[in-house]
């Protein structure tokens, strides 16, 4: 995300992350050498784009000031590189209980989140519903899912990005904690008809409905 970024807006987030409490514009003025104007102008643009926001304001000898800092979707634009540890973890894991617990311990880990984004949308009633549901909060997390109906008229949510792709290129039984999560939660039988990890060019999950 950084290096989309003017170098100026890249710097003035770098200052931010610097700086947990958060900064001024005053402060951000002095640190980026730049006016206060272009301050103003740049913490506009960020926090339209929801990468910062206002924080608390500061006791001075005047008017209090207004402090400025990260937001989440700011904080991410920093490197973290959370795949070796998650490739540790599952190579832990698989050493410890073996493939096959490794893959009945996954289906109980997406089992388990499935009910309780149930617990969160008890709200929808029919699977057609869960399934528009799911396949935005895939969106959500990056997935970049949409929802369609194949020429048997059953659901199918596609994916053209994983979240835990290079993490199920090495270890396929990844795949298992969406199959199962989407199944808990929707109430279908989930195909997933197409992996990524497979060489596919998008990952498709169909639904079945029970009868």
């Amino acid at each position: 995300m950084l290096e989309i970024l003017g170098g100026r807006q890249r710097e003035l987030l770098e200052l931010l992350q610097k700086n947990k409490v958060g900064m001024t514009a005053d402060g951000l003025s002095e640190g980026l050498a730049i006016t206060r104007n272009a301050v103003r102008q740049h913490l506009a643009t960020l926090e339209n784009d929801g990468l910062v926001k206002k924080g608390l304001t500061r006791a001075s000898g005047g008017r209090p000031e207004q402090l400025y800092v990260l937001t989440e979707k700011g904080q991410e634009c920093f490197p973290r590189h959370y795949s070796w540890f998650a490739q540790l973890l599952v190579e832990s894991i698989e050493e410890e209980v073996g493939k096959e617990g490794f893959a009945e311990r996954l289906d109980l880990i997406g089992e388990r989140v499935g009910r309780q984004l149930l617990r969160q949308h008890h709200e929808l009633s029919t699977p057609a519903d869960k399934i528009e549901a799911l396949s935005a909060a895939m969106k959500d997390l990056g997935y970049n899912a949409h929802t369609q109906a194949d020429e048997q008229g059953a659901a199918v949510i596609e994916a053209d990005n994983c979240v835990f792709h290079n993490l199920a290129m090495k270890n396929p039984n990844v795949c298992r904690f969406d199959l199962a999560l989407l199944s808990t939660f929707s109430g279908c039988e989930v195909e997933h008809q197409e992996c990524m990890a497979k060489n596919g060019n998008v990952c498709r999950f169909r639904f079945k409905e029970p009868s």
